[in-house]
């Protein structure tokens, strides 16, 4: 692989909160530093929905010498909104690319599933559900959704190079059948579950027989036992606010596996890798959102449902890097191991 990358979160927005509270700017500075140093990642992808804090993150990850692959995420935005946002962002990402830094621009991320006017559902959830409850439908969805995904993705590839000289792409899910002429990369939301196993190095080597290079812009799971087997769905065991769509706490009690998610991230690497794929990017490094909560009530624990590789700690600093408030789990290694050999 050229481009050995991890999503650093900036902070998701959606209906005006923004689900990582504090941003200090020395802490930004020296967890870029541990992706590069300790993590042996060559890129990043710096995601989130505020266009400043998303700069800075880029910036500080440039001057690391870190490809930077500068990320937008919309969440439940109107068509119009999102192209706002990706006009704002653009012209970030090519003050960077001036500077001299090595910048890709992602034009926002499963952009059906996550934001209105692509699938019926006022929510994320919602249309989900209305794609598992209407399989019989699936294909004519598949083709409605496509069509309104690929409109948006036109007007945003011009408005984006009207602004930004370097390469740009689209984080899609597979069932996005997006035209990818406007773009550099062919940039997939890609996971392993139960049901795909079978077909999945099948699907990677059909993905980078297409011509143009391959990214992997999401994989991983969550630390418990059999999150594996859910692929995408692994968050799912959460219950969350309706409103603001935080994380309140887990659905059930459920087994602590971060032996399982490090097991999981190598296999995929080494598929990717063995198939031809450009860049890869885990998903990810924290959600602050997450915490870490081994007392009380195990419901309350949500780091198990956190794809993160380090365990974000309530209080305190964590042993490892005791100036940091989390602890990194098995997967840190894993991955740190993966991307140095």
């Amino acid at each position: 692989m050229r481009a050995k990358g991890i999503s650093y979160d900036t902070g998701f927005v959606r209906g005006g909160v923004i689900s990582r509270e504090h941003f200090p700017p020395d802490q930004v500075r020296r967890e870029l530093s541990i992706i590069r140093d300790d993590l042996h990642c060559t890129a990043v992808r710096v995601i989130g929905g505020d266009p400043e804090r998303l700069e800075l993150a880029a910036a500080c990850a440039a001057d690391l010498g870190l490809e930077v692959w500068l990320s937008p995420y919309p969440l439940e935005l109107t068509g119009e909104e999102i192209l706002d946002l990706f006009a704002d962002c653009a012209a970030r990402a090519e003050r960077l690319r001036r500077r001299g830094a090595e910048v890709v621009f992602v034009a926002g991320a499963e952009l059906s599933l996550m934001n209105k006017g692509f699938l019926p559902g006022g929510t994320q959830e919602d249309r989900l559900r209305l794609l598992l409850d209407q399989r019989d439908r699936l294909h004519e969805r598949v083709g409605e959704v496509s069509a309104r995904v690929n409109d948006l993705l036109a007007e945003a590839a011009l408005l984006v190079r009207e602004r930004f000289g370097g390469k740009i792409t689209y984080a899609a899910i597979p069932l996005e059948r997006v035209d990818w002429a406007p773009f550099d990369f062919i940039s997939v939301d890609l996971y392993r579950s139960a049901e795909v196993s079978d077909q999945f190095a099948e699907g990677v080597r059909t993905l980078v027989a297409q011509g143009k290079p391959v990214a992997i812009t999401e994989f991983g799971t969550a630390a418990y036992r059999g999150a594996g087997d859910l692929g995408g769905r692994c968050m799912e065991i959460v219950e969350y606010d309706k409103e603001t769509g935080a994380p309140i706490r887990l659905n059930g009690e459920f087994t602590r596996d971060e032996a399982g998610q490090a097991t999981y991230l190598r296999e995929l690497l080494e598929v990717f890798d063995t198939h031809g794929v450009d860049s890869t990017f885990a998903f990810l490094f924290a959600l602050g959102n997450f915490p870490h909560r081994p007392d009380g009530d195990p419901r309350d624990d949500l780091d198990l449902a956190s794809p993160g590789i380090v365990r974000v700690l309530d209080d305190g600093h964590g042993i490892t890097y005791p100036d940091m408030p989390w602890e990194p789990k098995a997967a840190f290694a894993a991955l740190a191991d993966s991307y140095r050999a």
